[in-house]
């Protein structure tokens, strides 16, 4: 932690990563969407003054700009299908952010899609997405769930257990159809991210193991089930992730049963999906590749690889959701209450309370996550101060932005918004408190349209059958 002193006289302690701005107005372009700026202190996004767009559908509310969301996918697209000799296909993770809109965006902008409920494939179907170019994952889909997704013609299921091999195999049967599948490997990587989003070491619910032998049996098992087509290994290491290391040490491995199945059971898998994973900028301590650059090394790996073991490069595929949708959208809150609160050492810190929290982006009490903010509605001359933004949550772990610099004379009826919150922020809402789930506003030349509304008391009874 690093102790501060303002020049008004402030005191106060920080992460060593953060540091005092020399101007409180300024945005960090790298956290936000590409159309975001400020003009005389006032946000603007797509076009659009923050203040007026949320004095339409009130506050809190996601604001998410679609032509950075479509320049997004288009970058990981164009990135990928650039590499010579080795063809990729890109699926965006609908878990990170999805509704119909954007399930629209993602099939305009030539990419797949991925689901992993029965609810996101709906979204998806409504939504007019070729079931073809839709993966489905889970690691406990339901018989029920599997029947639709082989009805609907979802081209891969990514099976994460032997119990759903053949469960699987059974729909298939049932239905008369080929179904193609995808076998769910942990690789045994221990990537460098939080523990509760890291998803290849070997004490985790996910996958099939490498190392005990299970990944391949699960193969074998596929291969013999009538009904089911095996057309390649899938392997994801974990979220929010800058070092393409991880990713190569998960390659060798999963290459190494890739050509062993083939070896073995005299089957060429024609497929390799690496996952997504890739982390964006919440704060200045986060410093994310390009699209091209992660395309670049991934066929690096891969191809090198390949070329050690004396295989031809397999069709590839990659699952970004965060790197697309998370610097796409900003939440905008109001300010309700500011107060002074003594620390040890004689230090004090600023809580400023907003009108939201925990219910619209769970991640902070979640997985520690780490976001910043800036004061939206006003210009400043107030001398900087260290703050905490938190919830009206019933809860002391209802932190929005743990550590931030704002304004000396932040007050109630100011607007804050915070950027990156397009991954997991309304995806993972919840009426906690009974909190009514914020619309998604999507911002474009000038104009706003709601995708998602602000749900309503009556939402919120509806399911209370009294």
């Amino acid at each position: 932690m690093n102790a501060h002193v303002s020049p008004g006289g402030f005191t106060g302690t920080s992460p060593v990563w953060l540091r005092e701005p020399r101007d409180v107005n300024a945005l960090v372009p790298s956290l936000w969407s590409s159309s975001a700026r400020k003009d005389d202190g006032v946000l603007h996004v797509g076009g659009l003054a923050v203040p007026d767009l949320v004095a339409d559908v009130n506050t809190p509310a996601y604001v998410l700009d679609e032509d950075d969301f479509r320049a997004r996918a288009r970058a990981f697209r164009d990135g990928f299908a650039r590499q010579e000799d080795v063809h990729w296909d890109v699926y965006y993770a609908g878990k990170a952010f999805l509704c119909t809109a954007v399930a629209r965006w993602v099939a305009e902008e030539g990419l797949c899609l991925d689901v992993c409920s029965d609810g996101e494939l709906t979204v998806a179907l409504r939504a007019g997405v070729d079931p073809a170019r839709i993966g489905y994952h889970g690691n406990n889909k339901t018989a029920m769930e599997l029947r639709r997704a082989v009805d609907a013609g979802v081209g891969r299921i990514i099976v994460d257990s032997f119990h759903e091999i053949e469960r699987l195999g059974d729909v298939a049967r049932q239905l008369g159809a080929t179904q193609g599948v995808m076998v769910r490997v942990t690789a045994g990587v221990e990537a460098h991210t939080h523990e509760f989003i890291a998803t290849a070491h070997e004490d985790q619910k996910f996958g099939f193991s490498i190392s005990s032998g299970d990944a391949f049996e699960a193969a074998s098992r596929v291969l013999t089930q009538d009904g089911l087509e095996l057309s390649g290994l899938h392997s994801h290491i974990g979220s929010q992730i800058f070092d393409t290391s991880g990713w190569e040490v998960a390659a060798r491995r999963v290459l190494a049963l890739h050509a062993r199945i083939a070896a073995e059971l005299g089957h060429v898998l024609p497929e390799l999906d690496l996952g997504g994973g890739f982390g964006i900028a919440y704060t200045t301590q986060d410093d994310p590749a390009t699209p091209a650059v992660l395309a670049e090394q991934l066929t690096k790996i891969v191809a090198g690889e390949c070329a050690a073991l004396g295989i031809d490069v397999p069709h590839l595929s990659v699952e970004p959701g965060r790197a697309i949708v998370g610097p796409a959208m900003c939440t905008v809150y109001t300010v309700g209450t500011v107060k002074e609160v003594a620390l040890d050492g004689g230090a004090t810190r600023t809580y400023v309370s907003v009108d939201g929290g925990m219910s619209d982006n769970i991640r902070p009490a979640l997985y520690d996550a780490d976001y910043s903010c800036t004061l939206a509605s006003r210009v400043s001359s107030a001398e900087p101060v260290l703050a905490r933004v938190v919830g009206k949550h019933c809860e002391s772990g209802d932190i929005v932005v743990k550590d931030e610099f704002l304004p000396g004379d932040i007050a109630p009826g100011d607007l804050l918004a915070v950027p990156g919150t397009g991954a997991y922020g309304r995806s993972m809402a919840s009426n906690y408190n009974h909190a009514l789930r914020p619309p998604v506003v999507a911002v474009k030349d000038g104009r706003a349209r709601v995708v998602v509304r602000r749900e309503t008391v009556d939402d919120l009874l509806a399911t209370d059958v009294g």
